[in-house]
């Protein structure tokens, strides 16, 4: 993942000082809670993408979870204009039923 940010660059945006993020890239402290959250939000990847250094699984992970809320929002819109499509043949049906009954003979002409 590259952000081209400068150890200055990102120390700058979480208020820290730039040995602080060196001795994190070497390993001989870690960022705390608070600077984990910051450090989430600027490189765009969830704490456990950050923490357990498994990007691809998260970001599989990540897409399946997208996908499926897609594919549920394309089911209930599926649903929606079936579901209207129905009701207006059978509001169009009724309609012409009653015309029927009550003797209107051009529907029965228009009809042939």
């Amino acid at each position: 993942m590259k952000h081209q940010l400068s150890q200055d660059a990102l120390a700058e945006q979480l208020f820290i000082s730039r040995q602080a993020i060196s001795k994190w890239e070497n390993g001989d402290t870690t960022p705390d809670l608070d600077n984990l959250v910051r450090l989430t939000e600027i490189f765009d990847v969830s704490l456990d993408e950050l923490v357990l250094a498994k990007p691809n699984e998260v970001k599989v992970e990540r897409i399946y979870e997208n996908k499926l809320l897609d594919l549920q929002k394309y089911n209930k819109l599926y649903w929606f204009i079936f579901r209207n499509i129905i009701l207006s043949l059978l509001i169009i049906l009724a309609i012409l039923t009653i015309l029927e009954v009550l003797g209107m003979p051009f529907v029965s002409n228009w009809l042939i």
